[in-house]
């Protein structure tokens, strides 16, 4: 498959959906609304108590519901009692989104696994493997692709990587190896690279020109004429992007 001439690439990509104030990130309306306005959807994957797979994007409850909490404490039974930015909407599942979604149009699926490597990736693609649309999946861990690679080599993978590294908790050196993706070679073995927009052109990137080079996130119609000229395709929210 020539990537280039793939949807990674031809079409813009809407971030968490084409959400706003009506229809909140990562719900099922703003995935209906993406749909409807023809746009791949972007989306975030974690880890219940009870091994649910759901689709949200902070390891808080307290920004998109107003409540305290973490993800990782909740069960599937508990999500009905979280709304969505004060609308109607609860956090669905990754099975829910999926039989919503049913093909209609390509996933770009951001595993969010800062931790150990295994059950997060097994229980999404568990569900990924009986799915018949087109998806990909994406993560900032180069050992989920890792994962991805030895368990599931057909899956599109793509390493999320980004100029700056200083408000995550982690060592100097791992700080280095990620901003200049040191483990793609060996480790991760991306089938393309998404990369900050702002850090756009990058050296770093550059080394890796021979794969399609996704820019996130695009939240203005003037960033994106200034990024795009840098990179083959965006992942956009806030606006709908104009040739």
């Amino acid at each position: 498959m020539d990537l280039f001439k793939s949807w990674l690439v031809e079409d813009y990509i809407a971030h968490r959906g084409l959400h706003n104030k009506e229809f909140p990130e990562n719900s099922i309306p703003a995935f209906e609304n993406a749909i409807k306005n023809g746009y791949p959807i972007e989306l975030d994957v974690q880890l219940l108590k009870d091994d649910t797979v759901i689709v949200f994007h902070d390891s808080s409850l307290s920004r998109m519901t107003g409540q305290d909490g973490y993800i990782e404490n909740l069960t599937k039974e508990e999500l009905s009692n979280y709304k969505l930015n004060s609308t109607g909407y609860t956090i669905p599942t990754l099975e829910e989104v999926l039989k919503f979604v049913n093909g209609r149009t390509p996933l770009l699926i951001e595993i969010k696994n800062s931790g150990k490597v295994g059950k997060l990736e097994s229980e999404t693609y568990n569900l990924l493997k009986k799915y018949q649309g087109e998806y990909a999946i994406q993560s900032f861990n180069p050992y989920v692709l890792s994962w991805f690679k030895q368990n599931a080599p057909e899956v599109l993978r793509g390493q999320l990587a980004k100029s700056s590294y200083k408000n995550d908790n982690l060592s100097l050196i791992k700080r280095i190896v990620l901003k200049n993706m040191l483990l793609n070679k060996k480790v991760s073995c991306p089938h393309f690279i998404a990369y900050e927009a702002k850090a756009l052109p990058s050296r770093i990137v550059r080394r890796f020109k021979k794969l399609p080079l996704i820019a996130w996130t695009i939240r203005s119609q003037e960033e994106y004429i200034k990024t795009i000229k840098y990179c083959d395709n965006i992942i956009f929210e806030n606006f709908e992007p104009k040739i």
